[in-house]
């Protein structure tokens, strides 16, 4: 088998295998060479951008689900972190997943590889460099299993109410650790009273009523009673969003412009 056949082949094996334990999707099928290849060389270009970038710790964000018709580019967050492994640098994603289509998540800690491996929308990263200052606090949590966890709500929402404790998506988690680390608590309601003072803005989706309640009634992993009436009955539905988080930093100085990766 040659080397390149042998690598698509172990990477379809990989996904199969976090299919079963991310629960990403339902449906049980094979993964397709070419979008094995595609995930693999998206991983390798990431890693090359990710290495002359200098830092140690990134945001990185995927296009998983097209939410064009909402003005969004990207749809997944997470951490993107160097290690050494055998006197080798490596990259390592830590991400919160919702567990195929249900009401609650995990979090997982993965290859880049394993990261694109997941059937996107398009075969696109992007990536965010964080103030050195920022990165030396977020550095030692990533790598610590307790303390990476312990704002992590395991009850799942798709559209949670920024300011609220009740529920929490993958984006969301990923901000209030971030939060967490610059405040230096483990307490959800202080990292998020953090990034109010720090003037983060969520995205605004306009939802209709029939919309909300045929999603409540089909979706196991949205909700809505976590959001203000006046918001959520003026059809003013506030999340997290990869983009909303990238303006942010952006903005606030704790991150750099992002940079694409096809």
């Amino acid at each position: 088998m040659k080397p390149m056949r042998a690598l698509i082949a172990a990477a379809c094996l990989a996904m199969a295998a976090l299919g079963a334990q991310a629960g990403r999707s339902c449906e049980q099928k094979p993964a397709e060479a070419q979008s094995v290849e595609l995930g693999m060389n998206l991983a390798a270009a990431t890693a090359k951008a990710l290495d002359a970038s200098g830092a140690q710790v990134l945001v990185l964000a995927r296009a998983g689900q097209d939410l064009g018709k909402y003005g969004l580019r990207y749809s997944h967050l997470g951490f993107v972190y160097r290690e050494t492994v055998d006197d080798r640098p490596v990259w390592r994603v830590m991400h919160k997943l919702n567990h195929c289509g249900t009401a609650e998540a995990a979090l997982y800690r993965q290859g880049l590889g394993e990261f694109f491996l997941d059937n996107p929308h398009r075969y696109e990263a992007a990536f965010v460099a964080l103030s050195p200052e920022l990165q030396a606090k977020l550095l030692p949590l990533l790598r610590d299993n307790n303390r990476v966890g312990a704002l992590n709500e395991r009850r799942y929402n798709m559209v949670a109410y920024p300011w609220s404790t009740k529920y929490q998506q993958s984006n969301q988690w990923a901000l209030e650790t971030l939060a967490a680390a610059a405040a230096n608590t483990r307490d959800r309601d202080t990292a998020q009273a953090w990034l109010v003072v720090k003037q983060y803005q969520p995205t605004a989706l306009k939802l209709g009523a029939f919309s909300r309640l045929g999603a409540r009634a089909t979706a196991a992993n949205i909700a809505f009673d976590d959001h203000p009436n006046e918001k959520r009955f003026a059809d003013r539905i506030e999340t997290v969003t990869v983009d909303s988080v990238f303006h942010w930093l952006q903005r606030s100085g704790l991150g750099g412009a992002p940079v694409t990766v096809r």
